[in-house]
């Protein structure tokens, strides 16, 4: 389909994602990459105690709460 009939085809509200490849597509930004940190003993005590209580993974905690200051720290600037 050439791109003019595509974009036609979506300015019209039509359904395009059957002429879509998506075994390729990627979401940006998402790849992942480890990291090590060390933490005080205190502090795994803790991140485990609350993530108890909220009912999810140490790691989970760890990443929601990093992601929560640096869209903080975004929106500051």
């Amino acid at each position: 389909m050439k791109a003019k009939a595509f974009d036609k085809k979506f300015d019209a509200g039509e359904e395009i994602v059957g002429d879509l490849d998506l075994s390729k597509a990627k979401r940006p930004n998402r790849e992942q990459k480890r990291v090590n940190v060390d933490f005080p003993v205190w502090m795994v005590e803790s991140l485990d105690r609350e993530a108890r209580h909220l009912g999810v993974t140490r790691q989970s905690i760890i990443k929601v709460w990093i992601a929560e200051r640096l869209e903080k720290i975004a929106s500051n600037n």
